[in-house]
């Protein structure tokens, strides 16, 4: 997909120029999951004990599959987020499943989405290839939360210049920042620096389609999984790490060869997607905080039914090339 610029708008209209990359991922197996039991359509509660936090990416709003609203909605109430951060909205897939759940929510003109059975509190910010807003999740309290979602460049994706062409680590690298994911992931580190510095209070989250592995999960004991590399210290996992963020997922699961917990792709299995080479299976999707009132209780990331690669796919029960990551926090 061609570079584009993003112009964000806030749920009451107005309009924040964004330049930013724009992005489509690459995807890889997940184990499939039934997820929790099914529950009615969620209303807007009052307060929350635990804080159940989504990343999914609608792979071009829904539209490469059959009846796509409909499915994303069945994946919404069926695993119960409280709040989700969106990519590839097309400009229109956040405003559409919020309004059929009753929640608040912000959609940009082009790729994200926020939202959230609790309400919003703040207009929306934007940094590069990244928006977010503060959501109250506790009306007794006050307690609130930053939530930012975000979509990093796509093209040159690094597992590919490591499976494909055997590239040096330093040369990767190079295309790392070539992408745009380098420079994006530290305006969004510098833009997020003050929240994060008063996390404490009011807690920050993360999440989206980072479009790169993590270095937490490109280390020696994986390197059978990742064409032969030991430890990739990929930049912009590191960058948020050095910013003060954590990731949910490798906290839930600290081991990455027990759970690799893979995101890209239930679709791609091969390169073309049923057919090609092998195509590199990550976990490119996250969830990532900082905030001493959160503690990770756990994290998945999961696919419904048994999807059918690209390009027979319209008919899945899955709605995206993506698994969907959700992090339940404890909350106090």
């Amino acid at each position: 997909m061609s570079a584009k610029r993003r112009v964000f708008l806030s749920a009451t209209g107005a309009a924040v120029a964004l330049a930013a990359t724009a992005a489509v991922a690459v995807a890889g197996p997940v184990a499939k999951s039934d997820g929790p039991p099914e529950s009615p359509k969620p209303g807007k509660p009052a307060a929350a004990s635990e804080l159940r936090v989504m990343t999914l990416n609608l792979w071009h709003g829904g539209a490469k599959v059959d009846d796509g609203l409909a499915k994303q909605l069945a994946v919404i109430e069926k695993h119960r987020p409280d709040v989700v951060g969106l990519q590839e909205t097309s400009g229109h897939s956040a405003k559409e499943i919020a309004e059929e759940l009753g929640w608040d929510h912000w959609q940009s003109d082009a790729d994200l989405g926020i939202i959230s059975r609790f309400p919003f509190t703040s207009e929306v910010e934007t940094s590069q290839a990244a928006a977010g807003v503060r959501i109250r999740i506790d009306e007794a309290t006050g307690q609130e939360v930053e939530l930012w979602t975000a979509h990093l460049g796509y093209d040159p994706y690094g597992p590919y210049g490591a499976c494909f062409d055997g590239m040096a680590v330093e040369d990767i690298f190079q295309r790392e920042a070539q992408s745009g994911r380098t420079p994006q992931a530290e305006a969004i580190a510098k833009d997020l620096a003050p929240k994060i510095a008063a996390a404490d209070e009011t807690p920050v989250l993360l999440v989206g389609d980072f479009n790169t592995p993590s270095h937490l999960d490109w280390t020696e004991a994986t390197k059978d999984s990742h064409c032969g590399y030991g430890q990739v210290d990929w930049p912009v996992t590191k960058i948020f790490e050095g910013a003060g963020l954590k990731d949910s997922f490798r906290e839930a699961n600290p081991d990455p060869a027990a759970v690799p917990g893979n995101t890209w792709s239930p679709v791609y299995p091969k390169h073309e997607g049923s057919t090609g080479v092998a195509e590199p299976q990550d976990r490119i999707d996250f969830i990532d905080y900082a905030g001493d009132k959160l503690t990770v209780k756990d994290s998945v990331s999961f696919v419904e039914g048994d999807p059918k690669p690209v390009p027979d796919q319209a008919g899945n029960v899955w709605p995206t090339d993506h698994a969907a990551v959700l992090t339940t926090f404890t909350v106090g």
